[in-house]
């Protein structure tokens, strides 16, 4: 009896991979297997980077409002310490947008935790 093997299922699996390396520069775009070990990479290092994309944004906004902060004199530490103890319920995110693009209400913020 002949060996019978999947080619359909071979082929698609093998087009999908091709389809992900699109773009890619040189035979990593069009050698299967060194496709399949870029797009391998490529994928671990997007799994890897969508967790540390929280991480680095979270620095950016403490940078922000540590800035921000400082121009009121106040250290970013004692700020959010005072931020807390005040009840007010804005997060990171909010304080750094508003620190950046509008500095009055973030005095606002300062002067009503001093």
């Amino acid at each position: 009896m002949p060996r019978s093997v999947n080619a359909v299922a071979s082929r698609a699996r093998r087009k999908k991979v091709m389809k992900q390396a699109k773009g890619y520069f040189g035979r990593r775009k069009n050698v299967w297997t060194v496709a399949k070990n870029a797009v391998e990479k490529a994928m671990l290092y997007a799994y890897r980077d969508r967790r540390n994309k929280k991480r680095t944004f979270r620095s950016l906004w403490i940078t922000r409002i540590n800035a921000g902060a400082r121009q009121h004199g106040m250290s970013y530490s004692h700020f959010m310490g005072k931020v807390k103890a005040n009840n007010i319920e804005l997060n990171r995110k909010v304080l750094a947008d508003l620190a950046m693009n509008h500095p009055d209400a973030f005095k606002a913020v300062v002067d009503q935790v001093k």
